[in-house]
């Protein structure tokens, strides 16, 4: 019996194969952290994005198994039935007050917050702008709104205000990854926030990169520039710097009430485990306390930046922990991230769609867990792969 449908999934997976474009689950079998098993064997990691290393810390165990005991497992049911928790709200209040906004709203991932937010917020009559960069989740979900969706060039902030001063649009937010999560170079937020200002719209900033990393106390990008504003709509992930899992979304009292009426993906899914946000609230703690991770990361940044070029490696305008290598065809990087992988370091290849078409890469994560001996047994590796 012959099944059509099937038939062109079957060609279309070779299609990817022969583009080296077909994605491969790799297995970890260790807890997360730069020395994990992985496939069977020992590795050096530099794929992970957990920033400050916390994704294993003690305390966040503790807690969770402190809370264990009081809350069970599941929520149970969604935030409006009966699956909010007294976690759930300690860690939003808790958060808004870390980050200097009015309130929060807790997510299940980040990409469910950015497409309940924007759907939310912009409807048919209204318009979204987006750097060609951003995130998957931002494009999915100016898609979902049926807005009108306007894309500039990356970073182009005189392309962005000819898109906002021709809008005619009721609702306007301009959306942007604060941390570029492929090329590790940081948004222009001052100057986009002058441009919603004078143009009546909203910013939405996702942080998911920056968050815990940049700014006073890790407070993220916003704090970084030292920006405030009643427009701005901040989205932080709690899966990376964080060490847990979520998002967490924070604005004025009034968007985060009307998120809860009107974002679908709060309201039509069953709230987070109550125990994750205990260890939310522990990793809070530790965020604001981790100076001297942050600036232990920054000293491996700059270690790792100086040993690329002094390789003849192509630098990305980076001085976060995300340095990609940039190599441009799909074969060649897969098979120096091969070599480097037969040395026991793990740099993931990244390709198409991820990335634009020729700009394939090796996007070197860096972790406050890593020590300067990691990084120049990486740089000893690439050198020798290369």
């Amino acid at each position: 019996m012959s099944l059509a449908a099937l038939d062109r999934l079957r060609k279309q997976l070779d299609g990817l194969s022969d583009q080296d474009l077909l994605r491969q689950r790799r297995l970890l079998q260790s807890a997360q952290g730069v020395r994990i098993q992985f496939d069977g064997n020992p590795v050096l990691s530099f794929c992970s994005n957990d920033y400050l290393g916390l994704a294993q810390h003690p305390a966040l165990a503790t807690a969770v198994c402190d809370a264990l005991p009081l809350m069970g497992l599941g929520a149970g049911a969604s935030h409006l039935v009966i699956g909010h928790h007294a976690a759930h709200r300690d860690f939003e209040q808790a958060f808004a007050q870390f980050c200097d906004l009015p309130a929060a709203l807790l997510f299940s991932s980040g990409y469910m917050a950015n497409i309940g937010v924007i759907t939310a917020l912009v409807g048919r009559s209204g318009e979204i702008f987006a750097d060609r960069l951003n995130h998957a989740s931002l494009n999915d979900a100016a898609i979902l709104s049926r807005a009108k969706f306007s894309r500039y060039a990356h970073n182009d902030m005189v392309a962005l205000e000819r898109l906002l001063s021709s809008s005619r649009a009721a609702e306007k937010i301009v959306a942007v990854d604060a941390v570029f999560s492929m090329d590790g170079d940081l948004a222009d937020l001052p100057r986009m926030l002058e441009l919603c200002e004078t143009y009546d719209a909203w910013l939405l900033v996702d942080d998911a990169h920056g968050f815990g990393v940049l700014g006073a106390n890790g407070r993220g990008a916003v704090a970084h520039f030292g920006l405030a504003s009643p427009r701005i709509i901040y989205m932080a992930t709690l899966g990376k710097a964080a060490g847990v899992s979520g998002a967490v979304v924070a604005a004025q009292h009034e968007v985060i009430a009307w998120l809860v009426q009107k974002a679908k993906t709060y309201i039509y899914t069953t709230a987070t485990p109550p125990v994750l946000s205990a260890a939310l609230l522990a990793s809070l703690a530790l965020i604001a306390a981790a100076d001297d991770r942050r600036a232990h990361l920054r000293r491996l940044i700059v270690q790792l930046r100086q040993g690329l070029q002094s390789q003849g490696w192509p630098l990305c305008d980076s001085m976060t922990a995300i340095q990609p290598v940039i190599i441009g065809g799909n074969a060649a990087t897969l098979a120096l991230g091969d070599r480097l992988l037969g040395q026991g370091m793990l740099v993931p290849a990244i390709r198409p769609p991820t990335v634009p078409r020729d700009s394939a890469r090796l996007r070197i994560s860096l972790s406050a867990a890593h020590s300067e001996a990691d990084v120049a047994q990486l740089l000893t590796a690439l050198a020798a792969a290369a």
